[in-house]
């Protein structure tokens, strides 16, 4: 029996003089996370650095070093570096305005898709695409974790898989709170393992420098070329959509003043669009650490970060300490990311059900469920075809992130066809803002086709291309030619105080939701249709016949 409040039932006459029933665990889970909903400020405690710091934390996952030496061992260091370089300056222009709108604003980038073209329902497409995200890189970082579960325990690879997936529903539980003091507590422990093996090898043996820039790979002859670094970028772009866990952190900025606009800053350039830096290292030294392995060991084991490592401490501390701290990394790593793929996943899975049914079950079943897609992917063996599943992949999240971007950065600044403060309750927007949608489905349509060589093998390597320049052309058409009028509803939501302080920031007065008796914060509420109170944005999602809705603005 569910155990969450009765938001679901909003559309009974007179709810107003109706307490939302519902035990303390349900109200607590609801409140915690804000799943669907701004982050509001009495909630967001932590300074600029420990956000940034959990928000970083996220990104210990091993899934780099394994692209890095896909990347490597195919087409050669210097196409694999070139590759590696050109998807950061592209996951780095494209997450900055994401960022900073989830960091000023409180909201998780689902909130600010649908305020940003794709519309209130339109942006369930898009929720479901990040979705995906979480639940394949969750599957990856659990294979990779049971590899090293088999190497150091020697648990066959599918009872690694179940242990990799259950080990992390107690951390998920708690949201933010857990998260925060398990990313700043492990941070520094992993740090060392993953650079001192390197800077060891480096130190000691400078040949294997000249070996890792001198490597051509097995499907070129060690030169630069044109087609080998797009397909080497098109897979390493399959993290773009990485920014949007980066948010689901940065939400919880607190809000932005003269007194710590320096720190504010630093944090969200360094947790948001930042990331990708210490990703794009990750990726290089998988390079690095695969040519080592071929050298010493063979080319077989060479795409395995636990084996990658393995070699690598093998060089430096005596051999009954080798296999142990490779575990250690690997778990570490595989915990510090898959709580946060678990978390952002859940968010996603409900954002999405929430707005489609009209019923809000809980967070923790949609864990379940993202962890389920996850484990029957780790239980197909998709390790062994990873670069074809991110491949294909990243046309989807490229055209969405673009397209998003594109409509703060052009739509929004340069050509004001787009609102500029974001706005994601019902109500508010239309169900579907052409603007986004169909530059995204056109985006990700072409690309995808041209993926499969369904345009030609000459085109295939520039899938990447298509999708984020089809993207980035069509969003701020689309709004030229429908003229702006899809992405509000109405401008008025029936409050009059403010949306945002004197200083930008989203207001902080507080008003209680006549459905669920909640004190939520400004931006979090609008006028009831049906009576003289406010309604959340909770309850508007879920008031099945739209009672509470205010009516389009004439």
């Amino acid at each position: 029996m569910s155990t969450e409040p009765r938001l679901a039932e909003v559309a009974e006459p007179e709810p107003a003089q109706q307490a939302a029933p519902g035990t303390d665990q349900a109200v607590k889970e609801t409140l915690e996370d804000y799943t669907l909903r701004f982050a509001p400020r009495s909630y967001r405690r932590w300074t600029p650095m420990v956000v940034a710091t959990t928000a970083l934390g996220g990104i210990a996952y091993m899934a780099d070093f394994s692209i890095g030496a896909g990347i490597g061992l195919a087409h050669g260091t210097g196409n694999a570096l070139l590759a590696i370089a050109v998807a950061a300056v592209v996951i780095f222009v494209t997450g900055f305005p994401l960022a900073y709108y989830g960091a000023r604003y409180n909201i998780d980038l689902d909130l600010i898709t649908r305020g940003s073209g794709f519309g209130y329902f339109g942006s369930v497409l898009t929720s479901v695409i990040f979705a995906s995200f979480t639940f394949i890189f969750f599957a990856l970082e659990g294979s990779i974790m049971a590899q090293g579960l088999k190497l150091g325990l020697g648990l066959p690879l599918w009872l690694g898989y179940l242990v990799s997936t259950l080990m992390v529903i107690p951390l998920v539980i708690y949201g933010m709170t857990a998260l925060s003091k398990l990313q700043v507590w492990t941070t520094p422990i992993w740090l060392l393992l993953m650079v001192g093996p390197l800077v060891y090898l480096v130190a000691t043996d400078p040949g294997t420098v000249d070996r890792f820039l001198a490597y051509a790979g097995t499907d070129g002859d060690g030169g630069i070329n044109t087609a080998s670094v797009l397909l080497g970028a098109g897979v390493c772009l399959s993290l773009i959509a990485q920014i949007g866990e980066q948010i689901d952190y940065l939400r919880f900025m607190p809000p932005k003043t003269e007194a710590n606009k320096r720190s504010w800053w630093t944090a969200v350039v360094m947790a948001g669009p930042g990331w990708v830096v210490l990703g794009a290292l990750k990726q290089a030294i998988g390079v690095f650490l695969a040519v080592y392995i071929i050298a010493e060991v063979g080319a077989s084991a060479a795409p395995e970060p636990i084996q990658q490592f393995k070699g690598a401490f093998d060089a430096m501390m005596p051999s009954w300490l080798v296999v142990p701290l490779a575990v250690v990394l690997v778990v570490i790593s595989q915990i510090k990311i898959n709580v946060t793929n678990a978390y952002s996943g859940s968010l996603a899975w409900t954002n999405s059900f929430t707005r489609v049914t009209r019923r809000y079950p809980g967070r923790m079943v949609f864990v379940l469920v993202n962890l389920g897609f996850a484990l029957a992917l780790m239980e197909a063996d998709m390790f062994s075809f990873l670069n074809s599943i991110l491949g294909f992949y990243s046309n989807c999240a490229i055209a969405w992130v673009v397209t998003v971007a594109t409509d703060i950065g052009i739509n929004k600044y340069v050509l004001k066809l787009s609102p500029h403060a974001p706005e994601f309750r019902r109500g508010m927007l239309y169900a579907v803002n052409p603007v986004g949608v169909v530059a995204f489905v056109a985006a990700s349509g072409l690309s995808i086709a041209m993926y499969f060589h369904a345009l030609g093998d000459t085109l295939q390597p520039y899938s990447p291309v298509a999708a984020a320049v089809i993207a980035f052309v069509l969003t701020p058409l689309m709004a030229v030619v429908t003229k702006g009028r899809y992405y509000l509803r109405r401008t008025d939501d029936g409050i009059a105080e403010p949306l945002l302080d004197e200083d930008g920031n989203p207001s902080a007065v507080t008003y209680e939701c006549h459905v669920c008796r909640q004190q939520f914060e400004r931006p979090d509420v609008a006028a009831c249709r049906t009576h003289d109170a406010v309604v959340c944005s909770l309850c508007l999602s879920t008031d099945k016949v739209g009672d509470h809705v205010l009516p389009a603005a004439v």
